[in-house]
């Protein structure tokens, strides 16, 4: 059953009466690493809202290859998925749980409905749309401006604000397939910020020294 407790990271955000609300409709889900919880083409029928834990938005070229777009925290939705909701078009991304993560899938029908009658939604579901663009902005200047041994850098302090932790459990392949690139090449730019100083290397391990 779901309470307005349960609803913590979103008290801040919404009204008593849309609390009230989300907790008569919504579904909850869990979901393990690595699980996938909207993927490319796929229909839309509910809006996912972050209770916990961390989400990649990835999109995927012709050839298969993922780029990461940005990542959902606690209280966070996806404002990707709510523009396919909007336009009723199948999903453009893929977004996968970067740990254990706890959502609360929202019918678009009550999207919709809220956005036109509660004040707290409506500035919620804009305020996504703002924030998620600004980052896509970020990501477009990172992969046009930012050298790779800056965005490996960049990378990796991202990660530590995301988990809170220094010490991140992170593989090379899994940092080559977030920045579109190759294993060879990320385990290079990794030694080399290890001899600056600025990281520590261990077995499937990162310490961020310099952030």
């Amino acid at each position: 059953m779901i309470t307005k407790e349960s609803l913590q990271p979103f008290h801040y955000l919404f009204d008593s009466d849309i609390l009230e609300r989300i907790a008569s409709v919504a579904l909850p889900k869990t979901y393990k690493k690595h699980d996938i919880i909207i993927d490319i083409g796929q229909d839309l029928n509910y809006i996912p809202l972050l209770i916990n834990g961390n989400i990649k938005v990835l999109r995927e070229d012709e050839d298969g290859n993922e780029l990461l777009l940005y990542v959902l925290e606690s209280g966070d939705t996806c404002a990707m998925s709510l523009t396919c909701c909007m336009a009723k078009s199948k999903s453009k991304i893929r977004a996968v749980a970067d740990e254990d993560v706890s959502v609360l899938m929202i019918p678009i029908d009550n999207m919709k409905l809220w956005f036109n009658t509660n004040e707290s939604w409506r500035n919620f579901i804009l305020l996504s749309y703002q924030v998620r663009f600004d980052e896509m902005l970020e990501t477009i200047d990172t992969l046009a401006f930012m050298k790779m041994d800056k965005r490996v850098h960049k990378y990796l302090k991202d990660q530590v604000k995301l988990t809170a932790s220094k010490t991140l459990k992170v593989t090379h392949q899994e940092i080559a397939e977030d920045l579109h690139t190759s294993r060879v090449v990320i385990s290079r730019l990794l030694k080399q910020l290890e001899k600056e100083k600025r990281i520590e290397l261990g077995r499937n391990r990162i310490t961020v020294l310099d952030f």
